[in-house]
């Protein structure tokens, strides 16, 4: 014998795991900088931003709360996973969207992305939004550097 829910309880039970805000990341020079399509661990193609060895990596961490949502933090981050971790924010609440500026200049990126059978380097940002008693929040953002 399983158990049934009808669309309403299902609702519920769905919202209840579902993050309480959005985090977005783009790029100052997302729309003009080249792309590549590289291929995820699942199989699928994206494509992402290409950077050289030496190029600032600037933009936003943009993070939206659900309507009607508080958001309690105990601070937020950004990280260039592997090389720097810059404070966003200082521990608060979050009441409506923000945009929090990032900019990583002067980076040293000395290895191109390459993606082999038995290894993998990638480039990824990860914004963290750091909660007590919960799961932390979390959205990465690969890119490319050749």
């Amino acid at each position: 014998m399983g158990i049934y829910y009808n669309s309403k309880e299902e609702n519920i039970i769905a919202r209840a795991f579902k993050p309480p805000c959005k985090i977005s990341i783009s790029l100052t020079d997302g729309s003009t900088r080249k792309q590549v399509r590289i291929k995820k661990e699942n199989g699928q193609m994206v494509m992402v931003p290409l950077f050289q060895c030496h190029d600032n990596i600037v933009g936003q961490a943009i993070i939206e709360p659900a309507n009607g949502k508080k958001v309690e933090h105990n601070g937020v981050k950004i990280e260039l996973l592997g090389q720097i971790v810059r404070e966003l924010d200082v521990p608060g609440n979050l009441y409506e969207r923000k945009t929090y500026p990032f900019e990583f200049s002067t980076v040293q990126m000395p290895y191109e992305s390459y993606s082999g059978i038995n290894v993998r380097l990638r480039y990824i940002l990860k914004v963290t939004i750091s909660r007590n008693y919960v799961n932390n929040i979390v959205e990465y953002m690969d890119f490319v550097v050749s």
